[in-house]
Parts: structure tokens; sequence; C-alpha cells
């Protein structure tokens, strides 16, 4: 069965009755939480339900990347309650302090979630975070358009490709990209690899490799075979699946990132308590199980993950194709070639940034 997502932006967009403002409840008897996530990331659905359920109004905003999120938070743009970075960014805003330590005693839903996604580097302690979505990090690619199957990330600096290509438009990512190409630990701080790894950026750049560099866009561009290859994430080409069949997905020979995203609380958040109700009905089982349908992103529910090929049959009347069960919740021996991204020290952080300025983007 295809699921439409289509109308998924407008109707965040809808949702925003405010710039992520709200008043607190000092100024107000209403209840409300801010949060900020990524585009295409929720089932819609989910909002008005909590909202029902709680009385709480939720204004709903989304940020096109880990790193500008971390700029609206930092230039003081962004009020807001609850976000859901990735592993390495939550690392980053624990280390400056910025995050709240969470109540579980008001999240108990947090039991629910699979001890893999516990504990992990980003949150060792588990003191800020309630995981949200899991998944890979790879290539798209459009079969008409290319004539060979793509097993490696040098499909991604190919001039034989030139024109046709679309990277991804942040940092972390695209570095890593050349990292992994060259045999490199995708958390290096060593200077000369990082340096090489842009080189590849760079250069491939310079021939016209790169069609442009991508966020949200990607969907527009690769279901409407505008571009042959791309680099993102295994949920996000799923959704690109049901509008394009001729797509495929790889996670390269030469590994990957696989990835955690989780629901934190900003340490300045003026509605912790409506904060910590939303991360708690969000990471329950049903809540879980619609929005793995709709969003085709891993849960870290156990229960969820389990229930989800027999939820789809349920809802659908035909099986979950177990290729695309693997593509969205990746195997053992895929993730075992695969590395979370961890915190950079503040140095080779700076050199990120400097590259990335260097490079136009």
């Amino acid at each position: 069965m295809k699921k439409t997502l289509a109308l998924a932006m407008m109707m965040v967009t809808i949702l925003t009755l405010t710039a992520c403002g709200g008043s607190s409840g000092s100024e107000s008897k209403d209840r409300v939480v801010n949060v900020c996530s990524w585009g295409e990331y929720i089932d819609e659905d989910l909002i008005y339900q909590f909202e029902d359920e709680t009385g709480i109004k939720v204004n709903y905003q989304t940020a096109e990347s880990n790193e500008a999120l971390y700029s609206l938070l930092k230039t003081g743009a962004g009020d807001y309650d609850v976000i859901v970075p990735s592993d390495y960014m939550i690392g980053r805003l624990i280390a400056e302090d910025m995050l709240a330590e969470l109540n579980y005693d008001n999240i108990p839903n947090y039991a629910k979630i699979d001890d893999r996604y516990k504990g992990l580097s980003y949150d060792p302690d588990n003191k800020y975070t309630v995981p949200y979505t899991w998944g890979t990090l790879g290539i798209i690619y459009n079969t008409t358009m290319v004539d060979e199957e793509i097993t490696s990330w040098d499909a991604m600096f190919d001039e034989k490709y030139a024109g046709q290509v679309l990277m991804i438009r942040n940092s972390r990512d695209a570095l890593a990209a050349g990292l992994l190409d060259l045999g490199y630990d995708i958390n290096t701080t060593d200077e000369a690899q990082i340096r090489e790894a842009y080189e590849l950026l760079a250069e491939a750049k310079s021939k016209g490799v790169y069609q442009s560099f991508v966020m949200d866009e990607i969907f527009g561009k690769m279901e409407g075979g505008n571009a042959a290859i791309a680099m993102y994430y295994a949920g996000d080409y799923l959704t690109m699946l049901e509008n394009n069949e001729d797509l495929a997905y790889v996670v390269p020979e030469e590994g990957s990132n696989w990835f955690v995203d989780a629901m934190c609380v900003l340490k300045n958040a003026q509605h912790k308590d409506e904060a910590e109700a939303w991360i708690n009905f969000i990471a329950g089982t049903d809540a879980n199980l619609a929005n793995m349908d709709y969003i085709w992103y891993a849960s870290p529910n156990t229960e969820a993950l389990e229930q989800y090929p027999a939820y789809y049959e349920e809802t659908y009347g035909e099986e979950l194709d177990p290729e695309l069960y693997e593509i969205m919740a990746a195997p053992g021996d895929v993730l075992d070639r695969c590395t979370l991204y961890e915190n950079l020290p503040a140095e080779t952080l700076t050199l990120y940034n400097d590259l990335w300025t260097e490079l136009g983007i």
C-alpha cells in the first residue's frame, strides 16, 4: 500500500500557530509545549491526539539539520521546550550545559525503550534523552539513470555522474562520506584525514559532480527523477520509494553511520511538565507504531518494532515486504559495519565549520 505524505510539510506549517512562541504558565492558564524536530518526521495525527488527551497545545516547528538547530539555539531564535537532535549534537548540547535532566517518573514509557538505545556515548548515564527513532545513512540511486549497482561511496565523487549527484547539506554527513571513502574513522580528530576528506568534496564540487547540496528538497528531486544519486537516510528513502519505484538504497561496503535521534528538553524550557508529557506520549507503543508507519523510521520501542510487521498487515491487508523492513530496521550484519557519531572536540568542530565555509555551501 502506498502511504501519501505529500501534505506533510503543509500540515506542519498549519500546526505552527506561533514561531514556537507559546506563553509560560505564569502568563496564561493555557498549557502549551513548543516542539522542534525535522521535516516530514511525525504523523501529524499524533499531535491532535495528544492535544485531545491532555489539553496541551502543541506548537510544532522544524529545523533543516542538527547544525541549523544548534545555530537557532545559540542565537536565541528558537523558544523551544522539546527538541529532537541526533546523537552527536546531543553530546555537544550536554557538554555545553544546554539540556535539562529529565524526571523519568513522568516518562514511564521510557521502560519500553530497548536497552540497545540506552547508555550510548552521547548520554551514557541516561539523564537527558528518550530515543525517538534510529536508522542508517546511505546512498539512494535511480536504477534507470545509472548503469551499475551502487555499492561504494565512490559514487558520490565520480565525474561520470557529473550534474546528477545530490550531496547532503550538512558538514558532519558530507565529510563522513569522504572519510568513509578513504577508509577513515568517521569520528577521527586527525586534521590531515579530515582535510583529505574535504579535498574529495571540494574537487568533486569544482568538477561539477554535484547538482546541488540538499536537505528536504531531496524528496522532490529524487521522486521526480531529477537526479541520479543522493546521500540521505533510510527512512526518507522509503518515503521516496512510495513515489518512485525506480529508486534503490544501499549502505555502502565501506560502512556508514547509524544514528539515534532522541527527544530532549532544553534547560531554559518554560514548560517542562508539558514537555515530559509529550515525550512520554510519543515514546508509547501505539504512538511508535503509528509514527513508524508514517515516517518509515525504525522505532526504539521494543514492542512497536516487533509488532510493526503484523500492524502493517492488519492496516493494509498485505504483508510488509521484508526487504523494506530490513532497510527501515537494519539487521545486525549491517549495523556491524556502521558507527555512531560522537561529539567531536571543540578544535575539530571549528575545523569542520571552517572547511564547510571554505567549500562555499
